[in-house]
């Protein structure tokens, strides 16, 4: 690939076709900025995952990712499409013929679609790069650390496939096995989504949630249906869920049926997952599994691969979900024009204000503020006294985790938080909410993998906690934690500290800012909006603090 700007490659990743739309831009090889469609038009998810929202695109999040790097659409190199319509199948079972021609249209117009949308860009610099293969370099090329080793790819679906395994050495990945639909694992956990009153495509972390309501009552039955092949691969039969469990209306009540439906298509799962992960390591004998596709969003899934599964790392990428892509897809050609790829050191990479922006934002705004001279104290103060905060730190996060940028806080010693936060974003009573603990702590109160950044494994809270910090701890006795390192966050570092100073607790609720089918909040106008609609006591906005009492009062 020729490069059109001397010593720098510029590249701009685009996700668009299915869901969660989302851009990244890569330069020299080290990711610059990447960010959601979502947080910028707050619509969930950007779209919904329908072949004639095909053509819309991440506009906003890629002209912001171009304004970041103080570029122009002229300035870049390459633009990669985490979608190679050359590699579907239309006759393939599973495709709807019709819409699969509608979508491919779609995604071979794109390089037009974008040059429209980010004038100036030159249509001939698209480059497609198979969806899978887009998945497999987001976690590949971006992990930590050493950079060979395994990677597995699950999810709905691509082009034709609904799954890759393969290995990355040097940088290049190989492919050992790709499964052509209809076979699809993420699919099925979909179609469980939808049996069961969720939003497909969606809702499925609520399945997850649902799941350790139940026992796995039904697992022999999906034993039938649902299994490895042996080669690396996997099969999935037509399932008559209503058979196992009548279908939940989407505002009716879940029974026992139902959690031991969930509980029984994530034990299969994860048992495939297993032989998937056995199969791919007898061939490669590597230590180091790298893990994205939607399926990788089951974090109760990673922590079965990670205590029972053949490998001593697993890493999983933070957006492993579509948005992902657009990270990969851009990793993958800067790849390919000889740049080696520089490490993800973190999933903020998103927009950021600094202190006179926000300031102006607040005064705007009309309401109170101060700034004092320790944040960390300040707020430590107000959740040591069971309120609720809305922590607005820095830039936002890529990916679907609140991890301390864009977070709702809370007690954790006070087991009605639990629903009371459930009730402040307005979502199911079944849901649990999370804890951040400081990674020098975590394996005092929790037993899994560590460290543990992103929130993708499940831990047992050990029993001299669970009554300590009964808010975050789920029916099943475990907790998916995020550990914070203070060498990465010293802010959100310091407050765990304050915090423990005041209350002997090194652990906090940390759950998404937003409510119930809104985007997590991005900008200040975002966390304000979501302070004024929700119960919340204290609004913690850069270095200001806004006060609940103190509006009122006014």
């Amino acid at each position: 690939m020729l490069r059109r700007n001397g010593a720098h490659m510029r590249v701009l990743g685009i996700n668009a076709i299915f869901h969660d739309p989302a851009a990244a831009l890569v330069v020299d090889g080290a990711v610059v900025a990447a960010a959601e469609e979502e947080r910028f038009s707050r619509r969930k998810h950007g779209k919904r995952p329908v072949p004639f929202a095909g053509w819309e695109l991440p506009e906003k999040a890629a002209r912001w990712c171009l304004d970041e790097a103080g570029l122009e659409p002229g300035d870049l190199d390459a633009v990669a499409y985490s979608y190679d319509p050359a590699l579907v199948e239309p006759g393939l079972a599973g495709h709807d013929v019709q819409w699969e021609r509608l979508r491919t249209l779609y995604a071979r117009r794109a390089p037009n679609f974008l040059s429209t949308a980010l004038p100036g860009l030159d249509p001939g610099i698209v480059r497609y790069v198979p969806h899978h293969v887009a998945h497999a370099a987001s976690a590949g090329l971006a992990a930590p650390g050493p950079g060979d080793g395994d990677v597995l790819v699950l999810d709905g679906r691509g082009e034709s496939h609904s799954h890759l395994a393969g290995t990355y050495e040097g940088g290049v990945l190989t492919t050992l096995h790709a499964q052509r639909l209809p076979h699809s694992l993420g699919l099925m956990y979909e179609d469980l989504t939808e049996h069961l009153g969720f939003l497909r495509s969606s809702d499925e972390y609520k399945v997850m949630a649902l799941a350790s309501y139940g026992e796995p009552r039904f697992l022999n039955e999906l034993r039938e249906h649902v299994r490895a092949t042996g080669d690396g691969g996997f099969a999935v039969a037509d399932i008559d869920w209503g058979a196992l469990a009548k279908a939940r209306p989407a505002d009716g009540e879940w029974t026992r049926d139902h959690a031991d439906l969930a509980a029984s298509v994530q034990a299969r799962l994860e048992e495939v997952l297993l032989d998937l992960a056995a199969w791919l390591h007898g061939r490669t004998g590597s230590r180091r599994l790298m893990l994205a596709g939607g399926v990788a969003l089951n974090c109760v899934a990673n922590s079965r691969l990670a205590e029972t599964g053949p490998y001593d790392d697993i890493w999983v990428q933070p957006a492993a979900g579509d948005a992902g892509t657009a990270l990969g897809a851009a990793l993958h050609v800067a790849r390919a024009g000889g740049d080696p790829p520089s490490a993800m050191l973190g999933a903020a990479l998103g927009r950021r204000w600094d202190d006179r922006e926000i300031a102006a934002c607040l005064d705007t705004a009309k309401i109170p503020y101060e700034r004092p001279g320790d944040l960390a104290a300040a707020v430590a103060d107000a959740l040591a006294r069971n309120e609720i905060v809305a922590w607005f730190q820095g830039r936002s996060e890529f990916g679907p985790r609140a991890l301390g940028h864009r977070s709702l806080l809370a007690h954790p010693g006070h087991e009605a938080n639990l629903e009371r936060l459930n009730d402040v974003k307005g979502r199911e009573q079944f849901r649990p909410i999370a804890p951040m603990v400081a990674l020098d702590r975590a394996a005092e109160v929790f037993d899994g993998p560590l460290p543990s950044p992103y929130m993708l494994f499940v831990h047992r809270v050990r029993p001299g906690w669970r009554e300590r910090i009964p808010a975050v701890v789920h029916v099943d006795g475990t907790a998916r934690i995020q550990t914070v390192d203070a060498g990465d966050e010293p802010l959100v570092a310091r407050l765990l500290e304050e915090f423990r100073r005041r209350t002997g607790l090194p652990v906090l609720v940390n759950t998404s800012l937003n409510t119930a089918g809104r985007p997590m909040v991005d900008d200040p106008r975002d966390a304000l909006e979501c302070f004024g609609s929700a119960p919340v006591d204290v609004l913690a906005i850069g270095p200001y603090v806004v006060r609940r009492r103190e509006v009122h009062a006014r």
